[in-house]
């Protein structure tokens, strides 16, 4: 049986990064020459081929044009190669893997997001256990067909859906969680894969590329001292479209007349508003106390135990397919990738 054909995909992030040792100074490794750096990467049962973003980014200027430059990039190779693996920085990877699982419709072959807390050439470094279990993770095939048919995010040990997932430390080396989700896989000294949570895509369907992501949503966090005046602005920014509304526990806010009227009114001036709850566990349930279930009875739509990455990008994903208002809600509440129960 053929080997697969695994592309590496690098855009920018500290997992490119070698220390001079030296000067102590880190500078841009050299991905073309992975292979030589990296020896084990050749002990795997796969063929390895390695593309760059022109100019590597950190992660934190990352943005939606560059997510369809990735999309693009998998779109262009989709039939060449049997998996992706995406190295990316660890700030906004979870923005980025969610909004790609829902661009790539209709995907059936692993797309594997990885990084790192420590730059590849340091002595104590995550990044080469990450990158060679990440491309091992979207390597594995079961009678010729890939094992993992989803966006998904590895860090330290551990195979998540991408869009469940939250960066919850700065430090650590486990930086990631799902708290929602169970992971996908586990590695150890055997690769575990738990086959009842991966996601089953209708292989009868091909690959489907969107590439028009409306930006124009908010996040508003809720707080004790939320202002009117503040709130009202936001609110009324030029071209908004959308709005994260990051309640507090399972979907819980203010009951004072002017919070509550001033969502109705935004919402009968056709914006969307979203609750998410601010915990990073846990799901919306509107109508189960009081203080959620005026939200219910004006129209917000539920996020249920959708993390805030995923309701962000999906919101962009939707506003760009332009969905007719009456539909809207009922489609955000659908299950699109395996972002929400």
């Amino acid at each position: 049986m053929a080997k697969p054909n695994i592309l590496l995909i690098y855009t920018g992030g500290t997992i490119g990064m070698i220390k001079d040792f030296k000067t102590g100074v880190l500078k841009a490794f050299d991905f073309k020459n992975l292979l030589d750096k990296i020896p084990e990467l050749q002990l795997l049962d796969c063929h390895i081929k390695t593309v760059s973003f022109e100019k590597p980014i950190d992660s934190s200027n990352m943005n939606p044009e560059y997510w369809v430059q990735i999309a693009e990039i998998i779109e262009t190779n989709y039939n060449k190669f049997d998996g992706f693996v995406v190295l990316h920085g660890s700030d906004t990877m979870s923005y980025t893997a969610s909004a790609l699982s829902f661009m790539l419709e209709n995907l059936a072959k692993p797309v594997v997001f990885t990084g790192s807390q420590l730059p590849i050439g340091d002595l104590r470094t995550d990044a080469k256990e990450n990158l060679i279990t990440a491309v091992q993770m979207a390597s594995l095939q079961e009678n010729g067909s890939p094992v993992v048919k989803e966006v998904c995010l590895y860090f330290e040990y551990k195979l998540y859906r991408a869009n469940r997932t939250t960066k919850i430390n700065a430090e650590n080396f486990k930086a990631f969680a799902s708290l929602n989700y169970p992971e996908l896989a586990e590695s150890g000294v055997h690769l575990k894969v738990n086959h009842d949570y991966l996601w089953k895509p209708d292989l009868k369907h091909t690959l489907i590329v969107h590439k028009n992501l409306d930006t124009n949503i908010a996040i508003v966090k809720l707080f004790p001292g939320l202002s009117e005046t503040f709130l009202r602005t936001v609110l009324a920014t030029p071209s908004l479209k959308a709005v994260v509304l990051e309640t507090y526990g399972s979907g819980n806010c203010t009951t004072e007349a002017w919070f509550i009227n001033l969502l109705q009114e935004t919402i009968k001036q056709e914006l969307h508003i979203i609750n998410v709850t601010q915990c990073v566990g846990g799901s919306v349930m509107m109508g189960q106390y009081e203080t959620s279930n005026q939200l219910k009875a004006i129209g917000v739509i539920s996020g249920k135990d959708i993390t805030t990455e995923a309701a962000l990008s999906k919101l962009m994903y939707l506003l760009g397919q332009n969905i007719p208002k009456q539909e809207f809600k009922k489609v955000f509440e659908t299950s699109l990738r395996g972002e929400l129960f």
